[in-house]
């Protein structure tokens, strides 16, 4: 008689491959006929864009740009403020061994810094170096058996296994539109830096779909008609929906932002604002715990059974964690003794991160940038801090083997001129970081019997218990049962069994 099994079908997600790497974009910005030459650089700062990502066989293909812009010094009577802005697309192809198109990539990139060389007065060298932080995913539908229906002497070995099973992928792509006010008595010539900043990211779950909110903050240093450099900061809230079948509140969701396209200009419809659109595409995965009770090995005392079982890879301890890191720091610049500060910007970086004792221990840097009107040049200057700062999540069950993908954001920043010059910072920067394990477990898929010549007869085996036996290899390697063993060896505790332990074993063949 066949033997009646149950099988269940299993969305796993595990990682194939991770990468870390530097893209290096790389362009020349040519100074548009109708400004003047470049004498020196005084500010650049960019935003990087990701057109497309694709998986492909044996490697990963990411195409992009950066969004630059170039405060500079003019080569002219007065040395006027100048800016120009440019886009410097880049193509990187990343080798990852086992990679195909049906794997998906999650990835982490950010613009480290901007190089800028001139090559003569209309003529600029711009190079990105940009920090990739890659996971590759793939997934599969595994199916195993579950249950045995119909044998009542088949031996079971079950192990209770909790794992994070992929329950949907998804995306969408959100715009942030809006027209920017500045004062009704600038009259804008140029702009000379574009800054944005993603913070309050919100996940919301109802009726099969997944709100994802935020608030893009966005600064604007530009150049009036009367060589003024003046800032405006403006905050546009980001909303999508992701659909997204059978999601409950229980369910973990990552999201990851990325930036597709910038369109920033003066408004020509209304004079005294500028208008700024940006394309984001939100990606999704959503994860839901299942505890499994999976059949690790059986066999039967009374027939001979073939298992064909196969090791898959499992995703387990899957979480989200978060903290608020609050830095106060005394910042002393002597240039900017009783200067006006103009403009801030903070690009904050993780040096380095260890597990320890349930968890993650960060040390990073903040490099701080001011921008501000000199007392003696009466020129725009910047000057640079960097600040250290050192943090932890807490996150029980956390271990040196387990996976992170750590994102920063820069919640609030405030900085306060005090009478003696110094300058006291006070920055809240949002540690994310998502955190899993990667275990093997061993599962059943297919199992025949196998034709039995033996007679049926009952004896009993003298056993002594080697290194690394247990009751269940014992008693599958003679077909008994654990049952009978312990019974006729009156063993109280089945795990416990000592080497040179003399065993009668009731044999059937």
């Amino acid at each position: 008689m066949a033997i009646e099994t149950l099988k269940e079908n299993l969305s796993v997600n595990q990682i194939i491959g991770k990468a870390k790497e530097i893209i290096i974009a790389e362009g020349d910005a040519i100074i548009p006929d109708i400004k003047p030459d470049i004498l020196s650089t005084i500010n650049t700062n960019g935003t990087v864009c990701i057109y497309k990502k694709e998986v492909l066989e044996g490697k990963i293909r990411i195409d992009g740009g950066v969004q630059v812009y170039i405060m500079y010094l003019a080569d002219d009577e007065k040395s006027n403020i100048r800016g120009i802005n440019t886009v410097i697309d880049f193509t990187k192809v990343i080798d990852m061994e086992n990679a195909n198109s049906n794997m998906n990539m999650e990835s982490n990139i950010n613009l480290r810094d901007i190089e800028c060389k001139i090559l003569n007065g209309r003529k600029i060298s711009i190079k990105a170096n940009i920090d990739v932080d890659i996971n590759l995913y793939s997934n599969e539908n595994i199916e195993f058996i579950k249950e045995i229906e119909n044998r009542k002497d088949i031996q079971i070995l079950n192990t209770m296994t909790t794992i994070d099973s992929l329950l949907g992928t998804g995306n969408t792509k959100v715009y942030a539109k809006d027209t920017i006010n500045i004062q009704n008595t600038d009259n804008l010539v140029e702009i000379l830096k574009f800054n944005i900043n993603l913070t309050n990211k919100e996940i919301k779950i109802s009726y099969n779909k997944i709100l994802a909110k935020s608030d893009l903050q966005v600064n604007i240093v530009y150049l009036t008609d009367d060589n003024r450099v003046n800032e405006v900061k403006w905050q546009i809230p980001v909303m999508g929906f992701i659909d997204m079948q059978n999601i409950s509140d229980e369910n973990l969701c990552n999201l990851n932002y990325e930036v597709k396209n910038i369109l920033v200009k003066p408004n020509s419809s209304e004079e005294h604002s500028i208008y700024v659109e940006i394309e984001f595409e939100i990606f999704c995965n959503v994860y839901e715990k299942k505890e499994l009770n999976i059949i690790q090995d059986l066999y039967s005392p009374s027939e001979s059974i073939n298992i064909n079982q196969k090791n898959i890879t499992v995703m387990q301890d899957k979480k989200n964690a978060k903290n608020t890191c609050k830095i106060k720091e005394k910042i002393v610049i002597p240039e900017l003794h009783n200067s006006k500060i103009s403009n801030t910007e903070i690009c904050p970086r993780i040096i380095k991160q260890n597990i320890y004792n349930d968890r993650i221990m960060y040390e990073g840097e903040l490099d701080v940038k001011f921008m501000y009107l000199s007392n003696v040049t009466n020129m725009i200057d910047i000057k640079t801090q960097t600040i250290s700062f050192n943090t932890n999540i807490e996150c029980q069950g956390i271990s040196p083997t387990s996976n992170l993908i750590t994102q920063t954001d820069i919640s609030t920043q405030d900085f306060v001129v005090m009478p003696d010059g110094s300058i006291e910072a006070n920055i809240e920067l949002i540690i994310n970081c998502d955190i899993s394990k990667m275990m093997e477990v061993k599962v059943i898929d297919n199992l025949e019997v196998l034709e039995n010549n033996d007679e049926n007869i009952y004896s009993i085996v003298v056993y002594f218990v080697k290194p690394g036996d247990t009751l269940w290899n014992i008693a599958k390697k003679f077909k008994s049962t654990i049952k009978a063993i312990a019974s006729v060896n009156g063993i109280e505790d089945e795990d416990k069994i000592n080497i040179g332990q003399q065993l009668f074993i009731p044999k059937f063949v």
